[in-house]
């Protein structure tokens, strides 16, 4: 199995997780589509490709706003969690990256860098077989400012210890992948690893 490659200059590594190692991009997509059924509005998948790694809140906002529906962003967020939170154990990890990551673990630092919240990124390392693999988790819940933006890779590197330009960032997302370069970090395209 080819593995990514990990720059000489690194010092640790920090992932994404939906999409990159975690195969959970159906399962938000079919929750995504549940939720707006309920309300009548067509669920658009391409909106995942735009904002893949920005929090629920952000495509909630963006929903209610296309939908003109009267339910509150909070609603709306809430119903697509509650069919998340109930599919969430049948994701599966993408075996090369799983792999990748087995094959680092305790000879270098790593953590998760995600736009999901605390709960659902539990719940997806859960599925996947990798709670306890990594040093912190970082995910929406923790940082206010979100990818593009660079702070929850910056958040990482803090809590690592290592300075921004020696992480090299794991992504699938165009918007995480610019947050990662905005941080200053390497940056390696998950997609390539499927």
């Amino acid at each position: 199995m080819i593995y990514p490659e990990i720059y000489p200059q690194a010092k640790a590594l920090i992932f994404d997780l939906d999409g990159t190692l975690a195969d959970s991009i159906p399962t938000h997509n079919y929750s995504w589509q549940q939720a707006c059924n309920s309300f009548g509005y067509r669920y658009k998948e391409e909106m995942v490709a735009q904002m893949t790694g920005m929090p629920t809140r952000v495509f909630a906002e963006y929903i209610k706003n296309d939908s003109g529906c009267s339910l509150s962003v909070e609603e709306i967020m809430k119903l697509k969690q509650d069919c998340f939170y109930q599919l969430a154990h049948h994701i599966k990890p993408f075996p090369k990256m799983a792999g990748f990551v087995k094959s680092n673990l305790n000879k270098i630092s790593m953590s998760i860098g995600t736009g999901g919240g605390k709960r659902s990124a539990g719940l997806i390392l859960q599925a996947i077989g990798m709670l306890g693999y990594f040093d912190f988790v970082v995910t929406a819940d923790d940082v206010t400012n979100h990818k593009p933006f660079p702070d929850t890779f910056l958040e990482c590197a803090r809590l690592m210890n290592v300075t921004p330009g020696f992480c090299q960032v794991f992504e699938d997302g165009n918007p995480g992948m610019e947050a990662a370069l905005k941080a200053g970090m390497m940056v390696t395209d998950a997609r390539k690893f499927y």
